[in-house]
Order: structure tokens, then sequence, then C-alpha cells
């Protein structure tokens, strides 16, 4: 387990709390209100903080792994996951505080689980598919997305509904774009 896979693993354990902080299930715990009463305005920013950790540790271990050659097959399985598992957990609880429609949210997993088949597809035929600058794009646009969702700061409300759009945008091209760069993979399958 070198330290790119435990920035990855450290990614998937700071979900949990973030979600719990976003959603506010720890308002059920009588020990958390009682601990931290006088911080409980300022959850959301705290799991703003913690998004952003997590965010910055995908492109951590991601430049850790290439500089100093430490990509492994469980790199390369769970970073993607990792990431997958970070935006989506913070889209459908944003679904649920009302700050973004669900049809957004549904589109955008929709991509991610068509963009997973396909390369589960590709790497039974021994194809390895790389992740692209669009999907760069999509996945940079959408952690910026989250974080203006999360602050939810009215004076920032249309620069928020730009980057939806172009996070949305991005999420379409960048499945386009796969799709059509690897459309022999699924002519090779039986």
């Amino acid at each position: 387990m070198n330290l790119p896979n435990k920035l990855t693993v450290f990614r998937m354990i700071l979900i949990v709390p973030f979600v719990i902080l976003l959603l506010g299930g720890f308002h059920e715990w009588s020990w958390f209100t009682a601990i931290f009463g006088g911080i409980m305005e300022y959850v959301d920013y705290i799991a703003l903080v913690i998004f952003i950790i997590a965010s910055l540790t995908d492109w951590l271990d991601g430049y850790l792994a290439r500089k100093h050659n430490l990509v492994t097959n469980f790199g390369k399985f769970m970073d993607p996951l990792a990431d997958k598992l970070l935006v989506c957990a913070a889209l459908i609880a944003l679904i649920e505080m009302g700050r973004i429609p669900s049809w957004v949210v549904i589109l955008i997993i929709s991509r991610e689980f068509i963009i997973s088949g396909f390369r589960t597809v590709a790497s039974d035929n021994g194809v390895v598919i790389a992740a692209s600058y669009w999907g760069k794009f999509k996945t940079t646009f959408q952690m910026i997305m989250v974080c203006l969702m999360i602050a939810n700061i009215p004076a920032l409300s249309l620069l928020t509904t730009i980057v939806m759009w172009i996070a949305l945008v991005l999420t379409i091209v960048s499945l386009m774009d796969y799709l059509i760069k690897n459309k022999d993979v699924m002519k090779d399958t039986k």
C-alpha cells in the first residue's frame, strides 16, 4: 500500500464525515450537539473543507503515482472509483438539500455508469482506456460546481448556474469523446 493508494483510501473515508456533515445526520447525536453546538451554523463550510481536501487528494495521488512510478492495479481501479463515489455522494446530498436539479445529477451519474461499463468491456478485451482531457475538465468543473453549491452564496448564484451548465456540457462531451475514440472496442465484443 503505497502513498498514492493510501491517499485514495483516505479520500474514500472522507466521504462519510462529509455526507454526515452536509446532510446534518449528526443532529440526532445529542453528544455531538453538546460538544459542537457553537459551530452548527458552519457545518456546510466544514463539509466544504472536507470536500476540497478530498478533491485535492485526487490530484495529489495521481501526481505522486506518476512522478515516482507508483502506479498500481489497485490505484488504477480504486482512484476513479473514489472520485465517482465522492462526486456522486455530494450530488445526491445536494439534491436532498434542494441545491441541484435531480435531472442534472441523473445525467452526470448515468455518464459515469456508461463509461465504467465501457471500460469493463474494454478491459475484458485487453484494452486500457486512458482518461481524456475532456474527462479531466469534466471532473474539475463538477468539483467546482459542488463547491459552489455547498457554499450556497447568494451573490454567486449566477456563477454557480453557469458552472453547472459547463459541467453538464463537459459531461456529455466527454462521454461522446470516449465513445467515438473507442468505438472499435464495442465491435470486438461477442
